[in-house]
């Protein structure tokens, strides 16, 4: 059986010529396209011109730019923008263009995507697609890529083409129903954005106004502004991705894949695409049906339940039995979605919880449920995906119970244990009578601590926990707001030292990562470098700035060529990136060994889609491949690839001097942590590792 890579390539062979439709195109480098943009800029600002009275009936014609620059000070900071004539945008607005126009890699293709076949080759048939998205100024990785041979990184293109081969349709009833409410005005209960038309007007100054009064207006003007400006682009957001949804109504289409430089896949359109948020997952359907067999309509009720987010703490069963219970309010909402009890207005996401309404009512509703064809993706995630992949590369036992490595008979919920830790130190600093601890009786939830308990396994820092715990407290109505920054502060501190507690092998896994970063962009000064285990090779793109920077045209060249790591993003950005892409290697082995069982498969990085036929399928080569994956040493590979590049041999540090850096990272580089005696192969049998 061929896949997408070796059927072409068969093709190829069989026709002793390349079947590509290369059209010869060879594209510029940076340092010409760099050239290019700051000719073009200079022309736009300084050559434009127009007649600024074009919309008045005089004599006297005055051609002033078209573009300017102003100068607006942002607090302490003066900051240059690019503004058109206030003319030019009145002609805008005035010629009102009915239809919107998108180039064609911002769309998905109407047949299969041209296969990755080399890290050059592949993705849109007509239109240059790269196969590693990078950040600007990250040219060293694009050159590793295009240096390693393609065998090495087949298992990668191979996934991307397996990704990309999936046909998709658009659920019409859904998508009608969301152009209907965005028509007349938007639904903020359900995210359908409201038009800038609804926003407050701004108060007016006035000269009787005292200056207290006055700045009391600026400060309400300003957020008003902020917010008109926050509304606009929701709603244009919002607009794009049901413009085109709209256009591929009655399509079979295809979404080219493409990864970053991590080894995460994403779609390449984006605007519509599986990776967007609730309305754009639920206009999603694969266009292949499949029967929904035994266990289909149970896996979709599960799934509606797991949508709503109101049974994360109880079995699947007891999900199951639930959804039996509710099933008039499912079938109303089904029915009638904006006139009935709208019991889908409830969840966690409503549009696709009532999207899964309307399946789970045409298949309760078919004479045979088992044999209703379904297009419908059931979604299984990962239970806190980061910390399980740390849990499992330290053997972690205490860890690996807490976010399900470890099979119980109810899902293990991470946050409500850290919560309760956080809670625990909290009434033991209240009865010390810590006055911030009183203050915070009441209000530690696992939803205060929830989002930095997930964004720590990915290198948050204090001070950014501390802003994301400020504003889960700024939304407690009956929180003093002027408690929230010291609240932030404590509870951000007692958050981090319950994941030492619950995670001791994570942290120092973590630790270990920090350090070798720190020493190599340091010491080495050099940007921290690995390979995945899938064979993809990974610089990690952050340097420092040179100070002629912003004014040089050839400022991308001077980045790559005299720049420094930068070190403080270099060591931070380390343990997030590497889980990144581990969390990517056990997505794309389940994807080949799903396309080898014959099963659909989408993913949303550690969220993983099917038929509901085949949830039982995925769910077992998920486990496998976590499995397989872990069971590699990849700590041990880490730290052997690490010295190999960027340790000093006994020549290159010849006599040392006390403490030297290089003696240390030598020494830190060989440090791999200490494993725990967790049992890998009880992921097996965990029903909660993905559910």
């Amino acid at each position: 059986m061929y896949n997408c890579r070796q059927y072409w390539e068969k093709v190829e062979h069989d026709m002793k010529l390349p079947a590509r439709a290369d059209l010869g195109e060879h594209s510029w480098s940076k340092f010409i396209l760099v050239r290019i943009g700051k000719f073009l800029y200079d022309t736009i600002i300084n050559e434009i011109k127009m007649d600024s009275t074009m919309l008045r009936q005089v004599e006297m014609h005055q051609y002033v730019p078209a573009v300017y620059k102003v100068y607006r000070h942002y607090a302490d900071r003066l900051k240059e923008e690019v503004k058109p004539h206030p003319v030019l945008v009145k002609l805008y607005k005035g010629s009102r263009p009915e239809t919107l126009n998108f180039d064609t890699d911002m769309c998905p293709t109407c047949v299969p995507p041209h296969p990755w076949l080399t890290a050059k080759t592949g993705g849109y048939l007509l239109q240059k697609t790269v196969l590693t998205r990078l950040p600007e100024m990250s040219m060293k990785q694009g050159c590793v890529v295009d240096l390693v041979p393609s065998k090495q990184i087949f298992p990668i293109l191979d996934t991307l083409n397996q990704l990309g081969a999936s046909p998709w349709i658009v659920n019409k009833p859904v998508l009608d129903l969301i152009i209907q409410v965005f028509r007349n005005g938007g639904m903020e209960q359900v995210d359908i954005p409201l038009p800038v038309s609804q926003c407050p007007a701004l108060p007016k100054i006035t000269r009787d106004l005292s200056s207290e009064e006055k700045n009391v207006i600026y400060r309400q003007r300003f957020m008003l502004k902020k917010k008109r400006s926050e509304m606009f682009s929701l709603w244009c957001d919002a607009l794009y991705k049901l413009s085109i949804a709209n256009h591929f109504r009655d399509s079979v289409f295809w979404f080219p894949q493409n990864i970053d430089f991590r080894g995460r896949v994403y779609p390449v359109p984006p605007h519509f695409q599986h990776l967007g948020g609730d309305m754009a997952r639920s206009m999603l359907l694969f266009a292949k049906g499949m029967p929904l067999g035994d266990k289909g309509l149970d896996w979709l009720k599960i799934h509606l339940i797991n949508l709503t987010g109101l049974k994360k703490k109880s079995s699947l069963t007891d999900r199951l039995a639930w959804a039996n219970e509710i099933l008039d309010d499912i079938l109303d909402s089904a029915d009638n979605p904006l006139t009935g009890k709208q019991w889908w207005k409830e969840s966690d996401d409503p549009w696709q919880t009532l999207a899964c309404c309307m399946e789970i009512a045409n298949a309760s509703r078919s004479p045979n449920p088992a044999a209703y064809v379904s297009h419908f993706p059931v979604h299984q995630d990962g239970s806190c995906n980061g910390l399980q992949h740390y849990a499992a590369l330290g053997r972690d036992q205490k860890g690996a119970e807490a976010v399900n490595l470890y099979p119980f008979e109810t899902p293990q919920d991470v946050y409500s244990g850290v919560a309760g830790l956080v809670e625990k130190e909290r009434l033991q600093d209240a009865a010390a009578d810590v006055e911030i601890a009183k203050v915070l009786d009441g209000f530690v939830s696992r939803k205060v601590v929830k989002q930095t308990v997930m964004t720590i396994v990915y290198g948050v820092t204090r001070y950014g926990a501390r802003a994301q715990i400020q504003k889960q407290l700024a939304d407690i109505k009956a929180f003093p707001e002027h408690k929230s920054l010291p609240a932030a502060s404590y509870l951000a501190e007692k958050t981090f030292d319950s994941i030492k507690q619950m995670f001791t092998s994570a942290r120092q896994i973590q630790d270990w990562f920090v350090d070798c970063a720190k020493l190599i962009s340091s010491v080495r000064n050099k940007p921290v470098e690995w390979v995945t285990p899938l064979g993809l090779p990974v610089v990690q793109p952050y340097f420092k700035l040179p100070k002629n920077y912003a004014e040089s045209s050839r400022s991308v060249h001077l980045l790559q060529a005299n720049s420094k790591p930068n070190v403080m993003k270099q060591k931070n950005a380390f343990p997030p990136n590497f889980v990144h892409s581990l969390d990517s290697s056990h997505m794309m082995l389940t994807c080949l060994h799903a396309a080898r069982a014959g099963i659909s498969f989408a993913a949303v990085h550690d969220s993983y889609w099917t038929h509901p036929a085949n949830v039982d399928i995925m769910n077992k080569l998920t486990r496998e491949q976590f499995v397989a994956l872990h069971s590699l040493p990849i700590l041990d590979d880490l730290s052997e690839f690490l010295e190999k590049r960027f340790s000093y041999s006994p020549g290159d540090i010849g006599t040392p001097f006390p403490e030297d850096p290089r003696l240390r990272l030598n020494a830190v580089l060989k440090s791999v942590p200490t494993k725990g005696k967790f049992d890998l192969t009880s992921v097996l049998r965990s029903t909660y590792f993905f559910s």
